[in-house]
């Protein structure tokens, strides 16, 4: 069913997976995985509610209202794009792409998370390297960041196999404790080297307008 809102109709299709705009019935698929998802060995994720407390459902409702709001803030300067991540038709996390002033700079950022059952088949990189499909393919942009703890090596193993290079690092905290963050950074020129053609984009075009992108600039930097 296409939506109103042009961003919950883009699909990023690959072999294994599809990054299908976290619609509010996507959303309620993925309760049962952020209701189960409190995180109980190291490494330790951020200081985020919604994997710490277990039993509450104030976690889900602050998960909902944070994409909620994130979906409210949308402009040209400042925009986040929610995706599910569908394996066979089911949910098994959640894939974000960010943009901060965007159209001037041709930059973005990623976060994701993966349910316990959907890790250590390969899928967190599938997902990242859809992203980023849809990032330089589909929005034509220039570089690509991302940053992970320290001792994630399975998020920094993604960033490296993917052609990021490290970019410095930086402080944030967990269990309200400071802990090391190491910054990653992918040009286009390293991601053109492993561009993929097994990925497909639907639905990219109608949602430029909603991100202050026009058609003609977002295609002179493909």
């Amino acid at each position: 069913m296409a939506h109103i809102y042009p961003p919950l109709n883009i699909e990023v299709r690959t072999p294994r997976l599809t990054l299908a705009g976290a619609s509010d019935d996507l959303l309620a698929r993925l309760v049962p995985l952020v209701r189960a998802g409190v995180a109980d060995a190291e490494p330790w994720p951020f200081d985020d509610p919604s994997s710490l407390y277990a039993d509450n459902p104030e976690r889900e409702w602050r998960w909902l209202r944070g994409i909620w709001s994130g979906r409210g803030r949308v402009s040209p300067e400042s925009w986040r794009l929610y995706f599910a991540v569908l394996v066979d038709g089911e949910p098994v996390g959640m894939q974000d792409l960010i943009g901060k002033d965007f159209a001037r700079f041709g930059t973005v950022t990623s976060f994701s998370w993966l349910a316990p059952g959907g890790r250590g088949r390969g899928l967190g990189a599938e997902m990242r390297a859809a992203i980023l499909h849809l990032a330089f393919a589909g929005l034509g942009a220039r570089e690509a960041g991302s940053d992970a703890f320290v001792d994630n090596e399975a998020s920094n193993r993604i960033s490296r196999g993917l052609g990021y290079e490290p970019n410095g690092t930086d402080w944030d905290t967990r269990r309200g404790e400071p802990a090391r963050i190491q910054q990653w950074r992918l040009t286009r020129e390293m991601w053109e080297l492993r561009r993929r053609e097994d990925i497909e984009l639907t639905g990219v075009d109608e949602c430029l307008p909603v991100l202050g992108l026009p058609a003609a600039a977002a295609e002179s930097r493909r």
